[in-house]
């Protein structure tokens, strides 16, 4: 039996009003980026989109998104995704633009290295604080980025060979 190797994605979702972000759904992000691939990249991109893709994370608090497609055409699908610059739903148009924050070979490599952005950009809010209530909140919220420590599966992210 052969194993069908996938990407996943890490997408950070950019708009100019937070509200769009609840709008939002995961059937809207896929057909945009569906859209995106064909536009730039014909038919053979529409067909390579369209094996095995799907949107298996979508946070509409935080904007981020998780994209799953098969290792083979991953880099068709990333170099589509600045091309997006608005998605349509519930027959409104969001503008909004996608930010590629990581490319793992499993999930959990995505969860890892979410939490540690997210650790990140709370340590440079640090500074910014106006006062110690702020401050407590964000030390608070630093402090409850962590994972249940378990074990580790090995990250198929260096793999070069493609799936058969």
């Amino acid at each position: 039996m052969v194993r069908l190797k996938s990407r996943y994605l890490l997408c950070e979702i950019n708009v100019t009003d937070r509200n769009g972000l609840l709008l939002l759904n995961d059937r809207a992000i896929a057909e945009a980026v569906k859209e995106a691939v064909a536009r730039i990249h014909g038919d053979y991109g529409a067909a390579m989109c369209s094996i095995r893709f799907s949107v298996k994370y979508l946070n509409t608090q935080t904007g981020m998104a998780l994209l799953r497609f098969p290792k083979m055409s991953y880099k068709l699908l990333w170099s589509a995704l600045p091309f997006i610059t608005s998605i349509e739903t519930r027959w409104q148009k969001i503008p909004c633009f996608l930010n590629c924050l990581h490319v793992g070979g499993t999930i959990r490599t995505c969860q890892k290295f979410l939490v540690r952005y997210n650790t990140r950009q709370l340590h440079r809010m640090l500074p910014n604080c106006k006062n110690e209530e702020e401050k407590k909140q964000i030390r608070k919220a630093i402090l409850s980025c962590s994972m249940v420590q378990g074990e580790d599966e090995p990250d198929d992210d260096d793999g070069d060979e493609d799936e058969a």
